[in-house]
């Protein structure tokens, strides 16, 4: 669950018909809530594994999401213009939680 859901959604005010990056996928919280409202998202995120979760969502968009394995600093290589942008940059808490991810600092890993 997105903490700033409600802010971002505010900030950005997606619409029907409109193009938003989220740069930083995860586990997919703020695309879900975009595409809700109508809008069509492009997803990036490095993480292979969250990419791959994110699969099923994609399928049942009707073609409104395009998910990109990819850091976000490459955007402008995925999408040549957009209404708005939400990049939720920190920790991803789906790393630290599996300790054989090697992220976490609770557990022993790799």
């Amino acid at each position: 669950i997105p903490v700033l859901l409600a802010e971002v959604l505010k900030a950005l005010q997606p619409a029907e018909g409109d193009i938003i990056i989220d740069g930083t996928f995860g586990a997919g919280g703020y695309t879900r809530a975009i595409l809700a409202t109508g809008a069509s998202v492009v997803a990036i995120d490095r993480d292979p594994d969250a990419i791959a979760a994110g699969r099923d969502l994609e399928a049942q968009s009707g073609g409104r999401l395009r998910l990109v394995q990819a850091p976000f600093s490459t955007l402008d290589d995925h999408v040549e213009s957009a209404d708005g942008v939400v990049l939720d940059i920190g920790v991803s808490s789906m790393q630290l939680d599996q300790a054989e991810r090697g992220f976490s600092f609770r557990a022993d890993g790799p």
